[in-house]
């Protein structure tokens, strides 16, 4: 039997996650004091007390997830007398979206001081990047990737005739982008772009079939073209920052492969702010790996809920502490 740890993203918080793990265990207090000195914020006290409102903000939810994954795995570690994942433990880990650099993180590629800044970083680049209440995402549910992907080139398509109808011919739609976010389980398909453009994305999902179309509380629109600004901001940001060789692969959102070359997960980091996460692919890559079983560590169980759905014979299960 082989394990996987996999690490979720953004949408798996909640206020006071990790409290119980800061009030009993000092490995635990230790992650969050670093991640607070780290930033000079006491984010400890956002993530433990609110108000959700500030706790959802980008730039602090991303590396509050990421500090309560990290501790709830060294808590782990140390009740199991180790010191760190190994090929025994998890021959592989994974992430989603920010997850990746918390995977990273586990594994000792990055720093946990390096991480946070890096994810507060990614955080306030994507709030800078579009303005609040131009950019939307929206899940669709019931659709074949393909089709969502055709969709989201008509609704452009759409947008940009109906633009040029009212403004005139050569006016461009601005933040004319529908591009497909999250692939993460069969049927389930997350859409990210301009607002205009992913509520028409939603009306040709209906009428073609969907079973549900849903918009997301994000004005923020990651894993789309509209997040090119991030992703060169954050090149530049890894670029800055040691990374060594994880002691396990990365199973990379770009290319649902083990991955280790630290120069090649730089350029997967980046990759990944405008394209898709592919997490449905890097599930069905498992069992071909030897892989048995995932183990969801963070807060929130969304991750331990897809294995299932994509690859029924998978075990999936928390990481309990």
């Amino acid at each position: 039997m082989s394990n996987i740890f996999i690490f979720p993203g953004q949408g798996s918080q909640s206020v006071g996650m990790g409290k119980d793990l800061y009030d009993k265990y000092p490995v635990a207090r230790a992650v969050f004091d670093e991640v607070d000195n780290a930033l000079n914020q006491k984010l400890s006290d956002i993530i433990f007390n609110g108000p959700m409102e500030e706790l959802t903000m980008t730039a602090n939810v991303q590396p509050a997830i990421m500090a309560t994954s990290i501790a709830m795995l060294r808590v782990w570690l140390e009740k199991n007398n180790l010191t760190s994942i190994s090929a025994d433990i998890s021959p592989f880990v994974a992430g989603h979206s920010l997850g990746e650099y918390t995977a990273l993180c586990a594994t000792g590629a990055i720093s946990l001081s390096d991480t946070a800044r890096l994810l507060r970083t990614r955080g306030m680049a994507m709030q800078r990047a579009v303005p609040n209440g131009m950019g939307a995402m929206a899940v669709i549910i019931g659709l074949a990737p393909e089709l969502v992907s055709e969709i989201c080139k008509n609704a452009e398509q759409q947008t940009q005739e109906q633009y040029a109808e009212d403004r005139g011919p050569d006016a461009v739609a601005p933040y004319n982008v529908a591009d497909v976010a999250n692939d993460n389980a069969p049927g389930q398909i997350v859409i990210s772009g301009g607002e205009s453009t992913i509520l028409r994305a939603m009306a040709l999902a209906r009428d073609a079939g969907a079973k549900r179309a849903m918009l997301l509380p994000l004005s923020v629109p990651p894993h789309s073209r509209l997040m090119e600004p991030v992703a060169d901001e954050m090149r530049g940001a890894l670029d800055k920052i040691e990374m060594r060789t994880p002691i396990v692969p990365l199973i990379s959102n770009k290319t649902c492969a083990p991955m280790t070359d630290t120069y090649e997960i730089k350029d997967a980091l980046g990759y990944q702010i405008t394209h898709g996460v592919r997490w449905r692919e890097t599930i069905l890559a498992l069992p071909a790996l030897g892989t048995t079983e995932t183990i969801e560590v963070g807060p929130g169980n969304v991750l331990t809920g897809l294995t299932p759905r994509i690859v029924p014979e998978l075990g999936a299960r928390k990481l309990e502490v």
